[in-house]
């Protein structure tokens, strides 16, 4: 081999230079969920104004066990103790009111978009309707107790003397909420969605799994409608 010979020098790796690196590029943090979607407010979810309208119902129906009237009964030839007359007989209209906005609250947790709009409409109906009634009792309890006064002392418009308590009151509030209630969910029910078991099926973008499936997959399967064999 002849001394003339050049001995190639090994080629070092070069550094990469700091400026080459985009700065622009912010380093993301584990600790932080990455994600855009936006946070629905609590009072514009589903969930918390259908307990809104399921608790306010209940508490409608709740105040008709209580005394509305008090009534003092003039004492006659034959002495008469006063009587306590409930919401439930005093506006026998508004237990029945109560209960079919508890029906519609439940109802609107699995109805779609035109159903819910009606079923809306019915529990507002009735909010209304049960704030009438208890407010016709606040203002005249003499005439809404004229019928149980007859029933207590066989006298037909037998002198009395009736006031009414808070619970009417208590109830008007009740049924205000409601009211409040199912006009939020008439506007803001635009946008909620109903999953069913059969929205996976429907959905071109869900991808088959390949991993094994046992037993409680299958049932899972089968209760979407789908064959696990398959």
């Amino acid at each position: 081999m002849s001394s003339d010979a050049v001995t190639p020098k090994p080629v070092l790796p070069q550094p990469v230079r700091s400026e080459s690196v985009n700065p622009q590029t912010p380093a993301l943090d584990p600790a932080k969920p990455h994600t855009t979607a936006k946070k629905v407010p609590a009072w514009k979810r589903k969930s918390t104004l259908v307990l809104l309208l399921i608790l306010a119902a209940l508490a409608v129906f709740g105040t008709t066990t209580q005394t509305w009237i008090h009534v003092a009964i003039a004492q006659g030839e034959v002495a008469q103790t006063d009587l306590d007359i409930p919401g439930s007989k005093a506006a026998v209209a508004v237990s029945a009111l109560a209960l079919v906005a508890l029906a519609g609250a439940l109802a609107i947790t699995i109805t779609g978009r035109v159903a819910r709009f009606i079923t809306s409409t019915v529990v507002f109906l009735s909010a209304v309707g049960v704030i009438a009634l208890a407010l016709a009792i606040v203002a005249d309890p003499v005439t809404a107790a004229m019928s149980e006064v007859g029933a207590a002392t066989g006298i037909e418009g037998a002198p009395s003397q009736a006031t009414a308590t808070v619970f009417p009151i208590l109830a008007a509030v009740a049924a205000a909420i409601l009211a409040i209630g199912a006009v939020l969910v008439f506007w803001l029910g635009r946008s909620w969605t109903v999953r069913t078991k059969y929205d996976a099926a429907k959905d071109p973008s869900a991808a088959k799994s390949t991993e094994p499936v046992d037993e409680i997959d299958s049932w899972d399967q089968l209760s979407r409608g789908e064959d696990p064999t398959a």
